[in-house]
């Protein structure tokens, strides 16, 4: 089995290490390591790694926060090891089919955030409705009647809790969900992430820049 661990750590020499060891002392392969962000004396970090089927998910945590100053921020399985050089690659495929832009982001950013799905969603001329534009092959079928967040000045987490309606569709399985504008402020791409981890900061920049670029590439 294949896991996504995102682990805050202490960001000082040997912490990673202690902490590979102590993943590996359970059997535990690290494929890949990913910094989300960095600040504060402490680091936030993405760890692909395999577990022996055998093994449950809950070793990991152990294992982890036996190091010290570690915390455990959330773990779930995870298909794909991580690939950072793919924003560039979706950049240079949009570029060389523009008219295909907006599908291919919808397609592409899953892969980038380490998310289940992605959509493009707008507002109509008239303001009355909206519309979905693109989406991932995972993303909800369930189409939005109303999205009172539209439009979006800035990438945004949505919170439903917090007044940002969406489909119920959108938040099964404790979806974590993050937004941005997309052009202007009323086309926004929106990304699931279920059981988590949280959007941080840092990502909620990645997605605005990414964003930003298809925005002018497909004019």
């Amino acid at each position: 089995m294949t896991y996504l661990l995102r682990v805050v750590l202490p960001d000082r020499p040997g912490t990673l290490g202690a902490l590979a060891s102590a993943l590996g002392a359970e059997g535990a392969d690290i494929l890949s390591v990913d910094v989300v962000e960095r600040g504060g004396g402490s680091a936030v970090d993405d760890l692909v790694v395999d577990m022996p089927s055998s093994r449950l998910p809950d070793v990991l945590i152990t294992a982890a926060e036996a190091v010290d100053g570690v915390m455990v921020e959330s773990v779930r399985p995870f298909a794909g090891a991580l690939d950072t050089t793919r924003e560039l690659e979706l950049v240079e495929a949009i570029t060389a089919r523009p008219e295909e832009g907006l599908a291919l982001l919808a397609e592409g950013v899953p892969r980038l955030f380490r998310s289940a799905w992605a959509l493009i969603t707008e507002r109509t001329g008239d303001g009355t409705r909206v519309r979905r534009v693109a989406s991932s092959a995972a993303a909800p079928e369930t189409e939005a009647a109303e999205l009172p967040w539209l439009p979006l000045d800035k990438a945004t987490v949505l919170d439903p809790a917090g007044g940002h309606t969406v489909p119920e569709a959108w938040t099964a399985l404790d979806t974590e969900l993050a937004a941005a504008p997309l052009g202007h402020p009323e086309r926004a791409v929106v990304v699931g992430r279920p059981g988590g981890p949280a959007f941080r900061p840092s990502e909620l920049a990645r997605l605005s820049h990414l964003a930003g670029i298809v925005a002018t590439i497909t004019g």
